[in-house]
């Protein structure tokens, strides 16, 4: 069984008396360790795929699986637990709160964790060990997005997603920020899953899934994946 498996999974939003599908029969699978990117344009289900995957929506039909267990079976306890110890968020906009400082910032998600890492050690593995007492007014914007992935790091978390985490970027801060994604998967052995609509970012990838209309139109493994540093865009 594949570390993560979605199994003809559906959304299907009811918006008054019309149905929106937002993911119509999508199935794919990615296996532990990889660095995987999913790309496709505004409104192909990208979004939904990740929030359901992360365990912030439940599919309408259709089964999510991770590391054995059938997520999309799970009771909203189960659902509070899971997205609180197996899974690490990253989004296009940091949410760092603005009167802790960095290290406090990340030791804020590792309080609720069984198995946390120290939030020092995790802000120095992603190049920040200098900038622990500084607020986030005093960062810019690459250290933020930094210290929001040491955050989600310092869980221990099982999956690593991200959704647009360059968004808000410049390019040279991006290309930054993805090549300490991808060798914090390397490195850690981490799976991470990044969302995108640039099809540039595809060739970092160990693996890709293009969503359109819905569903995984393509899924393929990268055999000869590149180094962020020589992205261009």
């Amino acid at each position: 069984m594949a570390f993560v498996e979605f199994r003809d999974v559906c959304k299907i939003y009811q918006m008054g008396e019309v149905e929106v599908a937002a993911v119509s029969g999508m199935s794919f699978e990615i296996e532990q360790g990889e660095f995987v990117v999913v790309v496709g344009p505004s409104g192909a289900g990208k979004t939904t795929l990740l929030n359901m995957l992360g365990g912030m929506d439940s599919c309408t039909s259709g089964t999510i699986t991770l590391d054995g267990r059938q997520v999309s079976s799970f009771s909203e306890k189960e659902l509070t637990y899971y997205r609180r110890y197996d899974i690490g968020f990253v989004f296009q906009f940091y949410n760092l709160v603005q009167n802790l400082t960095a290290k406090e910032n990340v030791e804020l998600a590792s309080q609720i964790c069984k198995e946390p890492l120290d939030a020092a050690s995790v802000l120095e593995q992603v190049g920040l060990g200098h900038r622990l007492d500084n607020f986030p007014a005093q960062l810019s914007g690459g250290e933020q997005q930094r210290v929001a992935i040491a955050r989600a790091l310092a869980k221990n978390p099982k999956l690593l997603l991200c959704d647009e985490p360059t968004g808000a970027l410049d390019f040279r801060t991006g290309k930054a920020i993805l090549r300490l994604l991808q060798t914090t998967c390397a490195d850690t052995g981490k799976t991470v899953v990044l969302i995108t609509h640039n099809t540039a970012f595809t060739s970092i990838a160990d693996r890709v899934i293009r969503v359109r209309e819905g569903r995984a139109d393509e899924v393929y493994v990268n055999e000869n994946p590149v180094s962020a540093e020589t992205l261009e865009w």
